[in-house]
């Protein structure tokens, strides 16, 4: 399900990799917005299940090019390339439990510079600018 309200989405087809090695198919809606430019939303669709998480576009960024040696965050999700380059691994953790995904790197790598084309890196808080004036306005008439 598509949300219009986002500049760029992406659903991309992952698998979520048991501790038993099984593997169950999951979808992936990667979603962003201009007015929020570091953050990427993730909504994980299972047979039976839903689960949304902000993700740091940067972490995300850095994650296509990392190895599992030095895997990019330190917190509860980091992302890695996987042995074979084609796959990038996604490990989430949280009070429900932890997750390892695997998707293909192609299509991340396509958001991410869809991402990229319309607020580049380092330009982030350029676009935070009018946001944050006017939550400190806000928060002055309250």
């Amino acid at each position: 399900m598509t949300d219009s309200s986002y500049d760029v989405v992406e659903v991309v087809a992952m698998q979520l990799i048991g501790s038993d090695a099984s593997v169950i198919p999951v979808s992936a809606e990667l979603s962003f917005r201009i007015s929020d430019p570091y953050t990427v939303r993730a909504v994980f669709t299972g047979a039976h299940t839903m689960s949304t998480w902000l993700l740091g576009r940067e972490l995300l960024a850095l994650g296509v090019h990392a190895t599992a040696d030095t895997p990019a965050g330190a917190g509860d999700v980091q992302v890695w390339r996987d042995d074979d380059p084609d796959y990038t691994l996604v490990s989430l953790s949280g009070v429900e439990g932890s997750a390892l995904l695997a998707a293909s790197t192609e299509p991340l790598m396509r958001f991410l510079a869809a991402t990229e084309a319309l607020v580049p890196s380092g330009s982030e808080s350029d676009r935070m600018e009018g946001e944050i004036s006017a939550l400190i306005a806000a928060l002055l008439t309250a």
